[in-house]
């Protein structure tokens, strides 16, 4: 080895950079998911295609995922590459039903060269060893399409070269399956198998009719390479009566020209193709975990918060005394704050939470305060209705219970708004975003039907308490 040898390009030591950053970025995103159990549960799958995911990165394994209809011969061309029967083929309709995996070793001594330069990087081989995994999948025209176009869908969002395999002109199908691969952002090698079965001239006619007419606005010319992964030549075979009859035998595969392409692929991007693939999955699931996150979240808040609500309700209704009714109020829009803290992992004391409920009641402004000023007016109302009921004979008790649930209602309504704009703050990451909080509170009121609200806890206050309670009030 030369000396220049010894030292790494400064592309390469670029390219090892943003490796072990993707290491590192995916080792924090799994190991800070903060997921409770209930929050886990529907992500399995994603998770552990997670966890897979930095396994892959840790052992360096470039996968290749072939596709195509059944027929083409997209297992025949993995065991061409693998050198032996491997991947199951045969006369059957689709006889691959899942997906199917083994790992591609391509040795030193055998890697394909290009002039004098060997196409593999010294950076991507390891101790002498090329770890690339060939991944076989179901025919994209197979029954049970939709169950195997899910299943081609996050192998191929997995993979970090699809091989998409034809044996002739393009069909429509094909078409329009490699079109959705095509969207995947991955590199992509067209493999035109089977061309032992045409005449040279018909085989290069169709070789040109998918480069510049089927596939121009997908893929270029460089992308695309014929094969003939299990090739059926005549061969003369004696027969009992000493006579020769020719008969079909599987030759020698026709596949260096994909090896070498495939060799290609891997010199030109290298650990970097596994890096971004494999960041732009993990992208992706984390982005599903945190919806389920805020789903599962979201659903928690809002039964802490019609807890509180009504909770609030019942409190108000069944109290006759004002300066209780203020302090009750408090103490439960204070409690429903410091719950909805916790569930978003935010840590937050009383006084914060007394803090950020003056933060949303300057934002409510003139409705904060006019629904202090009706449930401070209601509760005194309350009061002297309770006080004169004796001297009435319980003429006033009637007033006292409409008084007693119109106040509940109006301080339910009040906790209902606090609750969703704490919500929304809170899973912001405790940040009322470019707006401030007075945009948030305004558009959060103007997304809420009072009528419906105060309805909705004037019914369930009816529910929850025996209203003869406060007539012995």
């Amino acid at each position: 080895m030369s000396q220049n040898e010894d030292f790494l390009s400064f592309d390469e030591i670029f390219e090892e950079l943003n490796y072990r950053q993707a290491q590192r970025t995916l080792r924090d995103i799994v190991a800070n998911l903060d997921l409770s159990e209930r929050e886990r549960r529907g992500l399995e799958e994603p998770l552990a295609e997670l966890q897979q995911m930095l396994d892959k990165l840790n052992r360096q394994v470039l996968q290749i995922a072939v596709f195509g209809m059944v027929g083409r011969g997209k297992s025949s061309v993995l065991n061409a590459l693998m050198g032996g029967q491997v991947f199951e083929t045969g006369p059957l309709h689709g006889v691959t039903t899942s997906r199917q995996a083994a790992e591609w070793q391509i040795s030193r001594e055998a890697m394909q060269t290009n002039g004098d330069r060997t196409i593999l990087k010294a950076s991507f081989q390891g101790k002498g060893e090329a770890r690339i995994e060939l991944i076989d999948t179901p025919g994209i025209d197979e029954v049970d399409g939709e169950g195997r176009a899910e299943l081609a869908k996050r192998i191929a969002q997995q993979a970090d070269l699809i091989l998409f395999v034809v044996a002739g002109d393009m069909t429509k199908v094909e078409y329009e399956a490699l079109s959705e691969l095509r969207g995947a952002s991955k590199p992509i090698l067209l493999v035109f198998n089977k061309i032992d079965q045409y005449p040279p001239a018909d085989r290069l006619a169709i070789y040109a009719k998918i480069r510049d007419d089927r596939v121009k606005e997908l893929l270029t010319q460089e992308e695309i390479v014929m094969t003939a992964a299990s090739p059926l030549i005549a061969k003369a075979v004696r027969q009992p009566d000493g006579s020769f009859e020719a008969e079909l035998v599987v030759g020698k595969p026709q596949i260096e020209d994909l090896k070498l392409k495939i060799l290609e692929v891997l010199d030109r991007e290298g650990k970097s193709l596994i890096a971004l693939n494999t960041m732009m999955f993990a992208d992706m699931v984390q982005e599903r975990v945190v919806q389920r996150k805020m789903f599962v979240r979201d659903r928690q808040a809002n039964r802490i918060i019609w807890n509180c609500v009504i909770t609030q309700a019942v409190a108000i209704a069944v109290n006759p005394v004002t300066v209780l009714d203020v302090i009750t109020t408090a103490i439960i829009d204070v409690s429903m704050i410091v719950a909805l803290s916790k569930l978003y992992g935010i840590t937050m004391s009383n006084r914060g939470a007394i803090a950020l409920m003056q933060k949303i009641a300057i934002g409510m402004g003139g409705i904060s305060a006019s629904e202090f000023l009706a449930n401070f007016g209601l509760s005194s109302l309350k009061g002297l209705l309770g006080i004169a009921a004796p001297v009435t004979g319980g003429a006033t008790l009637g007033g006292y219970v409409s008084v007693a649930i119109a106040q509940a209602g109006v301080a339910g309504f009040s906790t209902y708004a606090l609750g969703l704009v704490t919500k929304e703050y809170l899973a912001n990451g405790a940040s009322w975003g470019a707006d401030g909080p007075k945009a948030v509170v305004k558009r959060i009121l103007e997304t809420i039907d009072e009528d419906s609200i105060l309805a909705r806890i004037k019914d369930e206050l009816r529910a929850k308490i025996d209203l003869r309670r406060l007539r012995k009030i």
